[in-house]
């Protein structure tokens, strides 16, 4: 990234942290006690009660772009693009995502390309690299999860139905100014220039 900091700084690209996230009525049991040497199972009653979440989080103002869907697949990660490149009028988008196999399905390396078609790389509106095989702590937006879930987790017991659960949820991610370490570790850009 330091080599696009111009672009960056001036606002021309945008970097965005991208993951989506899972809710499940489950969600709410929060941490057992158990064994160190066990693997210990926590079943989930109805697995219907589950809400999908695609988050993006743009590494210099720190904003998140939230937005709900009824499962991850190609089909609502192009949706969901889409939705990044109206909310980014003018800017051309950096996408640092996981290698999930609907990130890398036939279906969005042809949006991509129908995106870009015809732009030098240089120019493309959406560029995306991923993070290494298996390592979710590259992605900080996959704290911004843990604190939502962790934070409806210490009400659990007054959280009477699914949807008050998902309306918790939003509103701590809307409501809260995230600020961790991992958040800093792609580098500061200034937004003031010398």
């Amino acid at each position: 990234m330091a080599s696009r900091r111009e672009e960056i700084e001036a606002g021309r690209l945008r970097v965005l942290l991208l993951d989506e996230c899972h809710l499940l009525w489950g969600d709410t049991i929060g941490y057992v006690w158990g064994r160190t040497d066990q693997e210990i199972t926590i079943p989930i009653i109805n697995e219907r009660d589950k809400q999908t979440y695609y988050g993006a989080v743009d590494d210099l103002d720190k904003k998140l772009f939230l937005k709900t869907y009824d499962t991850a697949n190609s089909k609502n990660t192009i949706d969901y693009l889409s939705y990044l490149l109206k909310e980014s009028p003018n800017q051309k988008l950096l996408i640092l995502w996981d290698g999930a196999s609907y990130h890398r399905s036939k279906e969005i390396q042809n949006f991509l390309a129908s995106i870009n078609q015809g732009l030098p790389q240089e120019q493309w509106k959406i560029h995306v690299h991923r993070f290494a095989p298996n390592c979710p702590s590259q992605n900080p937006i996959e704290d911004i999860w843990l604190q939502a879930k962790t934070w409806v987790r210490r009400f659990c017991a007054l959280i009477p139905t699914f949807s008050h659960l998902k309306w918790m949820f939003e509103w701590f991610i809307k409501n809260t100014t995230f600020d961790f370490i991992s958040l800093q570790m792609y580098g500061a850009f200034s937004k003031i220039k010398y």
